[in-house]
C-alpha cells in the first residue's frame, strides 16, 4: 500500500495519509489534510512509499491539497493571535483563582477553535473558565492538562548536553527510561546528573541501552576480584565502549593500575541475584523515585 508520511510539528509523530495520484510530493512540502479534528496544516515527512497493509490504521485519510499561499496566510494569522490569546487566558485564570500553569495555546487551522495547554499538580475544575473564554473568543475552547514531560516538549529548551531537548526536536514518542539504564551505563545516580529540564530521567538514556545492557552482562563488577595475565587484582573502572577493564594489582609492596581487554580478564559473574536486589533497592530509593514519577 502506498502512503505519504505527514507530521504536524517539527520532531512530531509521523502519520500515514493517502497521496493524490495526480500530485508530486517532496519532503518538507506543506499540505492540508483532513483529520478527526477537522482540516489541519501539516508537512510532508517523506514522499509516497510502499508499506505493509498491517502497518496502516484504516481508513487511510487522503491529503486534501498541497498548501496554497492562502493556507499559509491563514497559519500566519493564527500564530499572530497567539500572544494576545495567552494574555487573555492568563487573566481569566487569575480571575477565577485557579491553580493551573498556562503553558501554550494553538488555534485550529480553520480558526474555529483554540486549544490551551496547562499543567497542574491536581485536577482542576475549569468549567467556568471555559465559559468565560468562549464568551471572549466566540469559538470552541479546549483546555488540555499535560504532564511535566509534555510541558517541556511543548516549550522546548536547551538540555544539559547543550543541544535542544530530545522530546522537543527529535522524538516522536516518549520512551520508557529507568534508573537501571543509568546504572548499566556507568553513570552517576545523582539526580542532578541524570535528569533533564523536566526533572525526570533524561530520554537519551534509552538510546544505547540495548548495547550497554548486553555489554554489562559480560563486564566484571567494580570492586570484583579478577584474574589477569599479570596476576590477580581488583576492578577499579571499565570502558564499556572499548571493552577495556582497569585493574588494581598489588606488586612489590605497591599498587599498579593497568588496562586489560575484556577477553583477557577472568572472573566469577555476579550480575544477578544479589545484584538485582541491589538495583531494585536503588530504584525504590526516595531520592531517586521522583525521577520516575
Amino acid at each position: 500500500m502506498k502512503v505519504l508520511g505527514i507530521k504536524f510539528k517539527d520532531g512530531g509523530k509521523i502519520y500515514y495519509f493517502a497521496p493524490q495520484e495526480t500530485e508530486t510530493y517532496e519532503e518538507g512540502m506543506q499540505v492540508v489534510v483532513e483529520t478527526s479534528k477537522g482540516m489541519e496544516f501539516a508537512q510532508v515527512a517523506f514522499p509516497p512509499q510502499e508499506v505493509e497493509e498491517k502497518d496502516v490504521i484504516k481508513p487511510l485519510r487522503p491529503v486534501v491539497r498541497i498548501a496554497t499561499d492562502k493556507d499559509r496566510e491563514q497559519v500566519r494569522k493564527n500564530r499572530e493571535r497567539k500572544p494576545q490569546a495567552m494574555k487573555i487566558a492568563q487573566e481569566k485564570i487569575e480571575k477565577h483563582n485557579l491553580d493551573m500553569k498556562l503553558i501554550d495555546c494553538e488555534f485550529a487551522f480553520e480558526g474555529n477553535k483554540v486549544i490551551f495547554y496547562f499543567s497542574s499538580d491536581g485536577r482542576v475544575d475549569f468549567r467556568e473558565l471555559v465559559k468565560d473564554l468562549a464568551g471572549t473568543f466566540h469559538m470552541r475552547i479546549e483546555l488540555r492538562q499535560v504532564g511535566i514531560r509534555d510541558e517541556t516538549k511543548l516549550l522546548g529548551g536547551i538540555a544539559p548536553c547543550g543541544r535542544e531537548c530530545c522530546c522537543a526536536g527529535a522524538m516522536q514518542d516518549f520512551k520508557k527510561v529507568s534508573i537501571k539504564m543509568a546504572k548499566v551505563q556507568g553513570l552517576s545516580l545523582n539526580p542532578g546528573k541524570i535528569s533533564g529540564l523536566c526533572g525526570r530521567l533524561m530520554c537519551c538514556l534509552s538510546y544505547e541501552n540495548e548495547y550497554y545492557s548486553e555489554v554489562y552482562k559480560k563486564m566484571p563488577k567494580i570492586g570484583a576480584e579478577v584474574t589477569t595475565p599479570e596476576g590477580k587484582g581488583t576492578v577499579v573502572s571499565e570502558n564499556m565502549l572499548k571493552l577495556i577493564v582497569r585493574v588494581k594489582i598489588e606488586r612489590g609492596g605497591g599498587l599498579v593500575y593497568k588496562d586489560f581487554p575484556l577477553e583477557q580478564i577472568h572472573f566469577k559473574s555476579t550480575k544477578g541475584g544479589a545484584q538485582e536486589k541491589e538495583e531494585k533497592e536503588e530504584e525504590e530509593d526516595p531520592s531517586l523515585q521522583e525521577l520516575l514519577d
